[in-house]
């Protein structure tokens, strides 16, 4: 059983091992939480060259790259090379991630579906890849663009509910989004939408 949890990433120093493709699209996940991302690979892609805020060494990697570093993935062809950075990570007490390797990780990696600030997440533990992302892909054609818009309007209202002094708990949230909230917002009539919500927490509130 794993534990899954959202971390924190912005700003912070984080290796990959290898320069492929498989390597590319770790890199550019975590570029897209802010990471400070160090590539050590004996080739790397030109598409990788092209990230900003990426830093490169081409040649092979080493037990002292993981220093300073608050997680690693292990994305190269060798699997022996990948079981080399996990083992060191081991030692250096460094979460390692090898890719499509769930023997060489501390951590494993989620399929997941972003819309917005909204992230549904689906995880095999590493053992099948291809459900995770056969899932991943239908949830994509149930969650639409829509819903990263009605995270921000229930967002909203909950921060104007704290900034008045009033509690957000005991608020009967779910008739708001069990109404046609969603269809509202769907329509593209966001202030119909807010006026629901709005609507259906004053009823709840007394």
């Amino acid at each position: 059983m794993q534990y899954p949890v959202n971390l924190v990433l912005d700003g912070r120093s984080c290796l990959v091992v290898g320069g492929g493709r498989i390597a590319l699209r770790k890199v550019e996940g975590l570029v897209a939480c802010g990471a400070r991302v160090r590539v050590v690979a004996l080739h790397i892609v030109p598409e990788l060259r092209m990230l900003e805020g990426v830093t490169f060494d081409e040649r092979p990697w080493q037990p002292d790259d993981l220093a300073g570093m608050w997680l690693v993935i292990a994305a190269t062809d060798d699997p022996a090379v990948n079981g080399a950075v996990y083992d060191a990570g081991q030692r250096a007490g460094v979460w390692v991630n090898g890719a499509d390797d769930p023997a060489h990780c501390s951590f494993t990696l989620p399929s997941v579906v972003r819309r917005g600030d909204l992230q549904v997440a689906v995880s095999t533990g590493g053992r099948s890849p291809a459900l995770a992302s056969w899932l991943r892909r239908r949830l994509e054609g149930e969650i639409g663009p829509e819903y990263a818009a009605l995270l921000d309007l229930l967002a909203s209202e909950r921060d104007g509910l704290k900034a008045a002094g009033r509690s957000t708990e005991g608020l009967d949230w779910n008739s708001a989004l069990d109404s046609d909230m969603l269809d509202l917002i769907r329509t593209g009539d966001l202030a119909h939408a807010r006026k629901r919500l709005q609507t259906c927490l004053s009823s709840s509130s007394g």
